[in-house]
Order: C-alpha cells, then structure tokens, then sequence
C-alpha cells in the first residue's frame, strides 16, 4: 500500500510532467512588471512580493553586477507608487530581499561591514531589517549572526511558516562549490545549519532555493548539471516524512533554457512561480534607424537578467 506521500509525490511529478510537456504560448513564460518604470531597469536580479501583493521587493544591478541596490514599490489605491530604494541603500552591494511570513521582517544579503565605521566590504551574510506592523517604518540593518553566518559567503534567504530559514553557502564542509542549507528556528534561535542530503546538492554548484511555507517542496538552481540545458536551470525537490528529500527534477524547457534560470519566488495563494532568466531573443535585422536599434537592444529578452513568471499551481 503506498504511504500517503508516495501518493502526494506521485500526483505532483504528474503535475510537473503535465506543465513541462505544454508548449503552447498560453504556458510560456512571460515577463512579469508590476509598472512601467521597471522597464527603465536593464538587470532586474531577483524579486519578492507580500502576501497582500501590495508590496515588491527586488533588486537592481549594473550590467556586470558592481552595483547592487533593493529597490521596492507598493500599490497605493489601485496604483503602483514610483519605484525607490531601501532607506539603507550606500556603497555596499545588497541582494535578494525576502519577506517572512508575518511581513515584518524582510531579509536580505549584503557584503556590507559589521561596523558601520568600518570602509571594508565583508563576506556576503545574512541581513535582516524589521517593523513592528505593515505601515510603520523599517529599522536599521541587522546582521543575522552565527550559526548561520561563517566567515564563508550565505545567499539567498527564505523562510519557512515555522521560521526555518533556507540559504545558500559556500562553507568548506559542504558537498560541492555552492549549497543549500537549512536551519531551524527552536523558538530563541537558530540551530546550526543542515546541509540537504544529495537528493539536493553535488558535487557541483546548487543555489537560490526557494523553501515553501509548508516546507514540502524547494525549487532552486544547479548550475550545469548533467542533462541539463545549459548554464543554471530551475529543479524542484517534495519533502516527505523524516525530513526526506524527493530527488530534484527539472522543471523542463518550457522554464528553463540554455541560458540561466534562477532567482524563483513561488506566489504560493495564487499558484505562480516568478524567477529571473537570461535568455535573449535578440536577432539580427535591417534597422529603420537608431530609435529602432535601441528599442531592439533594450526590449526585454536581451540576454540581461528580467523577470518572468509561468502559472504552477503546486497546490493540488
């Protein structure tokens, strides 16, 4: 008789095979902008939402990536205010903004020092700032501290209904270049770090998960992994009993591409999954002349990081 995950398990993969398969237009991904104005953003890294879907997080970079900023923009009577950047925002580079669960405190990644005296970047850690409800202002950046932060790099932080947090590191004692870690929250603090068994992480690089609430599925990247598309594509693990991790599958060519896909957010009420692609379908042609050149160059798929997003309904 087949254990009720078994079941679960077996009725998801269906799901996922079903959506892989579709290639019509209705199932490719599109760019996903809240506004206008996000189309003035040439690289659009990563992207967060509150689960009112009244407030986006994301984050801003240059071309190569010197310059990393979060920005954020909230629907205001039925309008999106203009974008504008955190009340931190300096010469650090800060990342991947992620909102808990009782919208109070939105984590992030910075190299920023420990001392704000200090003129020296820091490895990559955890940050985090908070408010003490929806409207009142954020606080000032606070680090998230040992055990989760080491003098190694952490990425990518996303927190589950019982404020387990979920993260990338590049610590020595891992299994390959980049994994993915959890850590339990026991109600005062965090317990050291897990690393996830090999259902998740090799040899190689495996990074920007994105835990559920529930912590029954994780949807992250491996980096060219055999039988891949290329570069970084988008895998998706089922947790069952005794914290078992399923073995990843990759969510298949209609999301991934020889490009790199990374970056997921799962709106999980509403059954979307928003990630950050690099593809481009920028071809050559006879240009009317240079406003024509530009519009080409600066549409969206032009191999620069854009968000998009595809209808995943992983709630069945």
């Amino acid at each position: 008789m087949k254990s009720a995950f078994m079941v679960r398990k077996i009725g998801w993969l269906m799901l996922l095979v079903s959506i892989i398969e579709k290639s019509t237009s209705q199932d490719t991904p599109k760019i996903e902008f809240a506004n206008e104005a996000l189309h003035g953003f040439h690289n659009l890294r990563d992207f967060a939402m509150s689960d009112k879907q009244d407030e986006i997080y994301f984050t801003i970079q240059s071309p190569m990536e010197e310059i990393s900023q979060i920005a954020f923009m909230k629907r205001e009577h039925g309008k999106w205010t203009a974008p504008q950047l955190l009340h931190f925002s300096d010469v650090w580079s800060d990342m991947e903004p992620f909102l808990s669960p009782d919208q109070l405190r939105l984590y992030f990644v910075s190299n920023r020092p420990l001392n704000d005296t200090s003129k020296n970047a820091k490895d990559y850690d955890i940050w985090y700032i908070e408010r003490t409800g929806i409207n009142a202002p954020w606080s000032h950046p606070r680090n998230l501290g040992g055990p989760v932060n080491t003098s190694d790099d952490e990425f990518y932080p996303t927190v589950s209904e019982h404020g387990h947090l979920c993260f990338t590191s590049a610590r020595k004692q891992g299994m390959g270049k980049d994994d993915i870690y959890i850590a339990k929250w026991n109600g005062q603090f965090y317990d050291s770090p897990q690393l996830l068994d090999s259902s998740i992480n090799s040899s190689g690089y495996e990074f920007n998960a994105f835990l559920s609430r529930k912590e029954d599925f994780i949807i992250y990247t491996k980096y060219n992994a055999p039988g891949g598309l290329g570069s970084g594509d988008l895998y998706i693990s089922f947790r069952g009993s005794s914290d078992q991790w399923s073995a990843a599958v990759s969510l298949g060519p209609t999301v991934n591409t020889k490009s790199m896909e990374y970056c997921p957010y799962y709106d999980e009420k509403n059954g979307i999954l928003y990630f950050t692609s690099r593809r481009s379908h920028v071809k050559p042609k006879k240009f009317k002349d240079i406003d024509d050149f530009q519009k080409t160059i600066q549409q969206s798929e032009n191999g620069l990081s854009k968000i998009y997003k595809i209808n995943l309904n992983l709630n069945k």
